[in-house]
């Protein structure tokens, strides 16, 4: 991206284009006098790959989701009419005032909002490269249909709805999943609601094992035999680490002010999502460190906050403090099936068809793709 000369017009650069960057970006673009300032979105892919949408796409070409039409969601309607400039690079560092990215380019920030997201796991450790994704898919693809049986390591929401889309794809063939809790998912939510998608994943043929650690995780997935804490030996073509994301995708943020990340990397904010000390630094997403459970609804949720709150600096106005709602949680089993739960009252459970119309048939790709002004 080349600056024009003599632009004297104010930054908001918005860095990560996942959920809290799309619903900040976006609105913002519509809101904001483009002529006194200027908006960017930066994010190494020229597409957001749809989170909700990845553990169907890398087990099978079902639904073609691996596809810019589908699941990989372009950015280039994103800015409401031409409000916006879009820049596909990473961020390598970041200075007051200006942020260095991976080419060695330059660009100026007056606001800054870090929505940078989290690293995971194969097998959705999507390359940034997006030339890549497409070999990357084709492996993974054939890689699962060439195993007969798999290992899933890790019983929370990763875990159960990748043996749930194995399930749908090849119902005949052995699916574990090793949890090394008591009750599958964690300790959010109700035992009953643990129950209840442990058996809705039995009565597929989905076999669980609880209270099992497992040692020694071969470090890329494949076939592999391992042991657990307790002393079971467990085997299969394809064992998986299923534990949930790696780590926050914040290293870059160390280069302004190491004080600034928790000693897991996630940023530390102000109740206004404001960074501390910085007050024309916010945070949104997956990255910030605050006591509720990682979502995309609750990136939508911050998004909210994050682009009053910046309108509101912009014009000196007092800004807003985010509090977090009730936790809430859909699972899919599959294209039919799945449990969702919602905190509210004793925790409200609902069943399969309810989770499908809501989630497991479309995986939300059409509401995502309307978020960043795609039909």
């Amino acid at each position: 991206m080349s600056a024009k000369k003599n632009d004297d017009r104010k930054s908001i650069v918005v860095v990560g284009g996942g959920s809290a960057g799309v619903q900040i970006a976006r609105p913002l673009s519509s809101k904001l006098d483009a002529t006194k300032y200027k908006l960017i979105l930066i994010n190494p892919r020229p597409f957001r790959v749809l989170l909700p949408a990845t553990l169907r796409m890398v087990v099978s070409n079902v639904d073609n989701l691996g596809t810019t039409k589908t699941a990989l969601v372009p950015f280039d309607k994103i800015f409401h009419g031409e409000n916006g400039i879009f820049v596909q690079d990473s961020v390598r560092s970041i200075h007051e005032k200006t942020l260095t990215l991976g080419s060695g380019e330059q660009i100026s920030y007056d606001i800054l909002i870090l929505a940078s997201g989290l690293a995971w796991a194969d097998p959705i450790a999507f390359p940034d490269n997006a030339e890549d994704v497409k070999a990357y898919l084709a492996r993974s693809h054939e890689k699962f249909a060439n195993a007969n049986s798999y290992l899933l390591v890790g019983g929370g929401a990763v875990g159960c709805e990748l043996a749930g889309e194995l399930k749908d794809i090849w119902p005949e063939k052995e699916v574990t999943i090793a949890h090394g809790q008591r009750l599958l998912f964690n300790e959010t939510y109700s035992d009953r609601f643990r129950k209840s998608a442990a058996d809705h994943l039995i009565r597929r043929g989905i076999n669980i094992l609880l209270n099992e650690i497992v040692r020694d995780l071969p470090s890329e997935a494949g076939p592999a035999t391992v042991l657990t804490q307790s002393g079971l030996e467990l085997s299969a073509d394809l064992v998986l680490k299923t534990t949930g994301p790696t780590h926050p995708n914040t290293a870059f943020i160390n280069s302004l002010d190491a004080d600034i990340l928790t000693s897991a990397g996630y940023v530390k904010v102000q109740p206004t999502l404001q960074l501390h000390k910085y007050p024309n630094i916010f945070a949104a997403g997956d990255i910030v460190e605050w006591k509720e459970q990682k979502q995309a609804i609750k990136a939508g949720a911050h998004a909210k906050i994050v682009t009053q709150n910046v309108l509101s600096y912009i014009n000196g106005r007092s800004l807003k403090n985010y509090s977090s709602a009730f936790e809430a949680i859909l699972v899919t089993n599959g294209k039919r099936g799945g449990i969702s739960y919602f905190g509210l009252l004793w925790g409200l459970i609902f069943g399969g068809w309810f989770t499908s119309l809501l989630k497991s048939k479309s995986l939300l790709v059409p509401m995502f793709r309307k978020e960043s002004g795609l039909v």
